[in-house]
């Protein structure tokens, strides 16, 4: 009769746990597979490298500055991606994070939800 009384402890545990911990360790690797899908450290490794490697007399210092140029378009672009990924990955966090609370409020019959 008293393992009933356990089980609101265990499923807090489970999803404090196991839930938020798989959400986390989801997100790390969905943020390296994106960091590597749009090759954000070889585009920081190559930052000053020649585009094309382009080694001719008079092409060098273009190619140079030319590669600076798209690789600060491409560097802009992935970031911004990467932050509103990074947003959203947080918004989900929080949302599992408060949904026991919201769920506890709601089955006691509460009108009033804090927010």
């Amino acid at each position: 009769m008293t393992a009933f009384l356990y089980y609101p402890i265990y499923l807090l545990l489970f999803w404090y746990k196991d839930v938020l911990g798989t959400l986390l360790n989801f997100c790390i690797a969905f943020n390296r597979y994106t960091a590597s899908l749009l090759s954000i450290t070889l585009l920081f490794r190559t930052f000053f490298k020649p585009l094309k490697n382009e080694y001719r007399d008079g092409l060098v210092l273009f190619s140079i500055l030319f590669g600076i140029v798209i690789k600060s378009v491409l560097l802009t672009i992935t970031v911004l991606l990467m932050l509103i990924i990074l947003f959203i990955e947080f918004m989900v966090g929080l949302f599992l994070l408060v949904l026991p609370i919201f769920l506890v409020f709601l089955l006691l019959g509460s009108n009033r939800i804090p927010i």
